[in-house]
């Protein structure tokens, strides 16, 4: 897979499929951009990049992915599609749906507007504050990973690559179903300081 620092959430966030319209295009450095909500938090240190495995299935979202949804529901035109899945892909290898922290939010890869929506909020999420902090408005808001349209981000420098589910071995495009290379929804993965609303962007709404 083409994953540069983690190859386990690549799995983890299998959770999806995909056909259809051409994986998106992004830079490996983001600008920044207007308007940035992190930049209003930018006299606060800014949060580390991190990324925790998930090991079991609860019963309840967290926190985070609630205001997740509730921050998302007034900032976007997409539409709510669900936190809580179990998944299990091996013995401690669980889906971030398992444990209540990853948000899937429908936009459609099929159309303009779909498209043109997940670029802006991806952007937003991956540009760097006026303070040159990459991607930091994910990192205030505890997101580990986004997975979009056969692309993907693991928390950590660069920018979005191309989601390993959709590649074979030689980096040829597979078939695969929409919600599988997810290009019917975002998926959204918090880390567990996100997840809990302990990360910058949370504790100083």
């Amino acid at each position: 897979m083409t994953v540069r620092r983690f190859t386990l959430p690549a799995l983890i966030a299998c959770l999806f499929a995909l056909p259809g319209a051409a994986a998106a295009s992004y830079p490996q450095t983001f600008g920044p951009v207007k308007g940035n909500p992190a930049d209003a938090l930018a006299k606060l240190p800014i949060d580390s990049f991190r990324y925790d495995y998930a090991r079991h299935c609860t019963k309840k979202p967290t926190p985070g992915a609630l205001a997740m949804v509730s921050w998302l529901k007034q900032h976007s035109s997409g539409v709510f599609w669900g936190i809580m899945r179990c998944e299990k892909f091996g013995p401690h290898n669980y889906s971030l749906h398992s444990d209540g922290r990853a948000i899937d939010w429908h936009l459609d890869a099929h159309s303009a507007a779909g498209r043109r929506e997940a670029k802006r909020l991806i952007s937003l999420f991956l540009a760097p504050d006026k303070l040159g902090n990459e991607h930091a408005l994910a990192r205030r808001m505890g997101i580990q990973e986004l997975i979009w349209n056969c692309t993907a981000w693991w928390s950590g420098p660069g920018g979005m690559e191309k989601y390993s589910v959709c590649y074979d071995k030689k980096g040829h495009k597979l078939h695969v179903d929409d919600t599988t290379a997810h290009r019917n929804h975002i998926h959204i993965g918090l880390n567990w300081m996100g997840a809990r609303k302990r990360s910058s962007f949370w504790t100083h709404r």
